[in-house]
């Protein structure tokens, strides 16, 4: 993982903050930067001021405030929001972040979260650096077409295809079709009912 982590948990219980970061160090997360806040107005004031990859917090915590609004106001759209889950919650305010961890979540169940999202991010980094026509052949992959049937569809050569290819998996990292597809449908690449369609036919 390329990107060096900062993470706020945003908690107003010590005690439930505190269990969250000694998790969250316990992670290794490629020596990530954990900070702690525990007033949702500081937490504006923070974020207004310094960017970070996570924010963990507490919907609740949020009151009048809205999790578009704080992103709005840091001015930073790339920010992962988890929503740490202590109470019931309405599931319309969960669909309004990037993951959800629980208070009954193992280790295990933390990383891999954590891990998903931060994949995400470094594809979205990535995925600034392809140019248009690899872009264009990444959706012809997914689709299931050959290289030459991606040559003839977008008036190249057999040679320039597997060139394109070959650049796509060494900037992306990405060797299977599989792993094209999540990362075309998390980039907006492709809609998922245009796979479900090829997958069809």
């Amino acid at each position: 993982m390329n990107l060096h982590l900062k993470i706020i948990v945003a908690e107003s219980s010590v005690i439930i903050r505190t269990g969250i970061v000694s998790v969250l160090q316990q992670l290794n997360l490629n020596n990530a930067g954990i900070s702690e806040i525990e007033d949702p107005e500081r937490l504006r004031n923070l974020l207004n001021r310094q960017k970070y990859n996570i924010l963990i917090i507490n919907p609740v915590m949020l009151g009048f405030f809205s999790l578009q609004q704080i992103k709005k106001d840091s001015a930073n759209n790339e920010m992962k929001c988890i929503a740490l889950q202590n109470s019931l919650i309405d599931n319309a305010v969960l669909k309004n972040y990037d993951e959800v961890i629980s208070l009954y979540d193992s280790v295990e169940n933390v990383r891999e979260k954590i891990n998903n999202l931060i994949t995400i991010s470094e594809s979205a980094t990535n995925n600034e650096s392809l140019t248009a026509r690899e872009k264009e052949i990444i959706v012809c992959v997914i689709k299931g077409m050959t290289n030459k049937q991606i040559a003839d569809e977008l008036c190249l050569s057999t040679h320039t295809v597997v060139s394109h290819r070959r650049n796509i998996a060494a900037k992306l990292q990405i060797h299977s079709t599989s792993g094209l597809t999540i990362f075309a449908i998390v980039n907006k690449l492709v809609e998922l009912d245009e796979i479900k369609n090829c997958q069809q036919r």
